[in-house]
């Protein structure tokens, strides 16, 4: 009887367990998040934080919030400290006025604070489109505090301004890029617009989408390529004069992306002092780690996993 009765127990166990799990993946990686704030000389920075385990900082792009990351912070929870950035001027971050303040050398900065807030000294740094160039200049400036870095859909920086200077392909496809320098760009970029391209037919991220963009700054969003984005003759700049990387490097690269070609992924090892891993994805575009996200999130655990 006692054996049964151990063994009806176990099974009772076991269930719970299992519909427990199962209620974590049903639920959105919104209700399962702590929001925290870092300071950066006075601007604050927003973050949703899950997870245990080294430190994850992960920076989305544009047009996006922290929300951008969620499957990959429901799926490395376990093994992770996953911190999921608002960028300035997006969302519940601060969204202070002037070029100036989206200099890369003041975002990468606000990554650091981050990293000090949670009273650590350094971080694996995950990036995406200009979180994916945030992360290339945070990794090559503060190599102390970088891990290992991870990028999705933002060849090398150095890369990118050698293919704008061919005045080719991948200059014709950034004209939008120079569109969005021009003083007004933000008058033409609307909530519901964004969101809508966002959320891929889904209602409820649609909805989230749609409270986080009618929160953000249209004007600050354009002042990430007014301050940063390469100029004609593509000769100096901060893409131009990055130091080499030091960290090791997982690249991502939807081949289907038209804002950013692959040919601007060659040579990347130039750029690099550690070894580079690069994953390219035919058939998806822009946004591997919404479109493959299960790939994505199992190809950073285990490259992860052989470099700690």
């Amino acid at each position: 009887m006692l054996n049964r009765t151990n063994r009806v127990m176990s099974c009772l166990i076991f269930l719970a367990a299992t519909f427990a799990n199962l209620h974590v993946a049903a639920q959105d990686v919104s209700e399962l998040v702590d929001h925290r704030y870092a300071d950066n000389d006075g601007v604050e920075i927003h973050y949703a934080i899950m997870g245990d385990g080294p430190l994850m900082i992960m920076i989305h792009g544009f047009p996006d919030y922290w929300y951008t990351w969620r499957y990959q912070m429901k799926a490395l929870a376990n093994d992770y400290t996953l911190a999921a950035l608002d960028t300035r001027g997006y969302n519940l971050s601060d969204q202070p006025s002037g070029v100036e303040n989206y200099d890369l050398q003041v975002l990468i900065n606000d990554v650091a604070s981050v990293i000090k807030a949670e009273g650590k000294e350094s971080a694996i740094i995950v990036g995406h489109d200009w979180g994916g160039g945030i992360a290339w200049t945070f990794a090559a400036h503060k190599p102390e505090m970088t891990e290992q870095l991870i990028i999705m859909n933002l060849p090398h920086p150095r890369g990118l301004v050698r293919e704008l200077a061919l005045f080719g392909q991948q200059h014709e496809n950034s004209q939008y890029a120079r569109n969005f320098q021009l003083p007004n760009s933000h008058q033409n970029i609307a909530a519901d617009g964004l969101a809508t391209a966002l959320a891929r037919g889904d209602e409820n991220i649609r909805a989230n989408y749609l409270e986080a963009f009618s929160r953000s700054s249209a004007d600050a969003m354009m002042n990430y390529y007014r301050a940063n984005y390469p100029r004609d003759p593509y000769d100096s700049g901060t893409f131009v004069e990055l130091p080499e990387v030091q960290a090791p490097v997982l690249q991502f690269h939807g081949l289907l992306d038209t804002a950013l070609l692959p040919g601007a992924l060659n040579d990347t090892w130039e750029y690099l002092a550690a070894d580079w891993t690069l994953v390219t994805i035919p058939g998806v575009s822009h946004w591997p780690h919404h479109e493959k996200p299960d790939m994505v999130s199992n190809m950073m655990r285990a490259w992860l996993g052989l470099h700690r």
